[in-house]
Formats: structure tokens, sequence, C-alpha cells
């Protein structure tokens, strides 16, 4: 559970701004479990100007061809202090600081050669100049055959341990292309340091023949494109937030110390500067980001939210600090979908401790739905159960069926019980 800078800040993220949105995480969130703040791409670029990913860039990179924060945005990485002095700011507030990268190595480090730290080797030696990620070429692929690429791996991970990074948001990596060695060469860069460190792999959708390999080195992996604000979207982001329940096929591989990735959370305000669009607050409708909550939570995916912390509104903040909803994300077992079908989605779960069950409904039309379930058609054997509405934090009583009308790209989520 954290926080990320791309949905409000894109590379235009700044020192004050991780800091201001980190306090704003421990005053406000911290108490429900969210605990990570993390720096997206682009900390390593000095002239943001020059467009993302193209133009005439200019970038911060010491001696041994390995980015460092450019201190026009974060300018408490002079003297050569990289981010340790943010991410202790971050560990001060009892939060965990993460950052993002690319694979692979600089392109300016190859083009000047520079050494790899802690080996013999060079920038060139471990670098396929033919290879770059195909919506960025700021770095060039690693040669899996030479040493040099371990070598220079392990370089940077021994430089993030030293700054306190608890967090390794490693991006085209995960699909477009699929690289499974890079990954397993970061993971055994990452045990090198001794310093507890997630890895997340972007971007997806991550291939379902590479679940096992990713359960086994990572700690997160994308299982879609980018979620953005637009429930639907065929021309641009074709992986809107309503297309997620056909990923029902990951669930099998959701369990401590791997956990498929829905994405971040676009809601409330994603300003001043986004990722991608114009500054705005969420486009999804109230109900449709209730969804995206409630869908991330009954499939336990990660939840890092994207909107502005520090323009936190009251309703938005009633989303991410709700114990009933995050304790379904957090501590339940045995999530599957049972229904989905005709625009209606059903997905069940049981709590990891007490009795009963969580049965989460979500109607996928335009247009406002009326459902119904036995007991028995929900994979429940008795005549009733006790009803607790989870966003409502109510008691509704006993049912002997399930039956409500749900708006447009709506939900509910319930706790049900034995009488």
């Amino acid at each position: 559970m954290g926080w990320n800078s791309w949905d409000s800040f894109g590379e235009a993220v700044t020192d004050s701004d991780i800091r201001a949105n980190a306090r704003a995480m421990a005053r406000r969130l911290k108490p429900f479990g969210w605990q990570y703040v993390t720096v997206d791409m682009g900390w390593y670029v000095q002239n943001h100007a020059a467009e993302n990913n193209g133009g005439k860039i200019e970038f911060s990179i010491d001696s041994f061809g390995r980015y460092t924060p450019a201190v026009n945005a974060f300018p408490s990485a002079t003297s050569n202090q990289g981010f340790k002095p943010l991410a202790d700011f971050v560990h001060s507030l009892g939060l965990k600081f993460g950052i993002h990268i690319l694979q692979g190595i600089p392109r300016v480090a190859v083009e000047r050669n520079l050494p790899i730290a802690g080996s013999p080797y060079h920038a060139a030696d471990a670098a396929v100049t033919s290879d770059t990620c195909p919506w960025n070429s700021f770095n060039y692929g690693l040669n899996p055959s030479s040493p040099a690429a371990q070598a220079y791996y392990n370089s940077i991970l021994q430089l993030y341990a030293s700054w306190g990074v608890d967090f390794l948001k490693v991006d085209c990596i995960a699909s477009r292309p699929y690289k499974g060695t890079d990954i397993r060469m970061i993971a055994a860069a990452i045990r090198k340091t001794s310093r507890s460190i997630i890895m997340s792999l972007s971007p997806g959708p991550a291939p379902l023949d590479k679940a096992d390999e990713l359960e086994g080195y990572a700690q997160m992996w994308r299982i879609s494109d980018d979620i953005w604000d637009i429930w639907h979207s065929t021309k641009v982001f074709p992986q809107g937030p309503g297309n997620q329940f056909a990923r029902a096929e990951w669930e099998k591989y959701t369990g401590p110390g791997h956990w498929p990735d829905a994405d971040m959370l676009p809601l409330g305000e994603l300003q001043p500067a986004p990722g991608w669009g114009k500054p705005r607050a969420s486009r999804l409708t109230r109900d449709e980001q209730r969804t995206l909550i409630t869908l991330w939570s009954i499939f336990r995916s990660p939840l890092i939210m994207g909107g502005n912390l520090t323009m936190l509104d009251d309703w938005t903040a009633s989303l991410l600090t709700n114990p009933e909803v995050i304790a379904v994300d957090q501590q339940s077992r045995d999530n599957h979908a049972i229904v989905n079908a005709n625009g209606v989605a059903v997905w069940v779960a049981r709590p990891e401790t007490g009795n009963g069950s969580y049965i989460a409904l979500f109607n996928l039309h335009d247009s406002p739905q009326k459902v119904s379930y036995s007991w028995n058609g929900l994979g429940l054997n008795g005549a009733k159960y006790n009803l607790r509405d989870l966003w409502q934090r109510k008691n509704l009583g006993p049912a002997g069926a399930l039956a409500l009308n749900l708006p447009p790209h709506g939900c509910a989520i319930y706790r049900v019980t034995p009488p």
C-alpha cells in the first residue's frame, strides 16, 4: 500500500513534492496501512523541457555510469548524497521509500564507456547497443552472457541500498518485451545488498506463461497496461479500469511475497503535471472509483494511490481509509471470481481469521442493473446469512438471498456470516 508520483507529477516531480505527499500520507493514510512513497520516472533528468522520452536530454550521472537525482529538482541530493536525505526524511515519518528505474544501462554511460563500480568492467562490456526500450530510449539493454551485465546491476543496487531504498519499480521489463534474464539478475543484485527491497515490475500485461518465474523472483508484477481515469478507452488506453475484470486468471498466483499488480489508482486530483493528459480531477465517477478500490481489494492487488495526497478531499480519503475494505485486500484468502458474464462480475473470498465470506458484486453495464443470487448460487449452503455492507460499515440483518440494484459501473461488497 503506498503512493507513486507519476499520476500527479509525471517527470516534473521534485524533492518538495515528495516530502509534501509523504507528510500527507503519514498524517492521513499511515494509520490504515499505507507506507510506500515512490519517485517515478525521470528523477535523473536535468532538463524536462526537452519532452518526455525525447529531445536532447541532459542526465545526472555519476562516474560509474549510474543515474543520480538531478539536483535542480532534488536539491537535497547535492554533495553526492543521492536520495539518502530524502529517504531519511521519508523513514523519519515511519514510511518507506521507493524509486523507479528502467532496465538496462544508460546510453550516456556506454557512450563515455564509464567503469562499472566494484568490477574490472566498463559500460561497453555490458551493453547491447541494438537493444532499447520501445517507448524510452534512455538506456541500452544488457548482454546476459557478459559478467559485466550482472556487475552493473550489482553496482546500482549497492548504490540504492546505501541511499535507503525500500521499493524498486523496474520498467520496460515485464512485457513488450518480457526480460526474464534481467528479472533474475536484478533479483540477485538485490539479494547481494542484504537489504529488504521490494521489486515491482512494469509495464503489463505480464505473460501468464511466465507466472512461475515472476512468482519466484519478483514481489509485484503488472497484469495490465497503464490504468488511467477512463472506464473504457479503445483509442488511447484499451486497458481501461473496466477491463481489469478479464484478469481473473492471475488470482491463483496471489499470495504472501508475490502479488499480481492491477496498477496505480488514478483517484482524486491528478495534478499539477500528470504523466498523461492535462491536470484534472479524476474523470471516473464516484461509483467507478469505489469499484476500483473494491476490485483491487477482492483481487488482493497492491494498492498504490496516484492522486495528489496534498489535495486529498474527504470523499476520496474515505475510499482509502475504510478499514473493513482494506482488510479484504490485506487479510483475506481463497479470493476468486465465480461470475463474469452478461455484464456482471462476482468475486468471493474468506477472511484470514473468523467465519463467513466476502462477496463483491460489480455492474459492468453502462446502465443500472438489478442483480440477485441465491446463497447456493454463490457457493454457500445455508438458508439465511447475516449481511454487513463494508462500504457503509453497517449491518443489514439476515437475508434469504442477495438482491440489489447496482448503478452503472457500480459495486457492492459484503461480509456474510451464518446467523
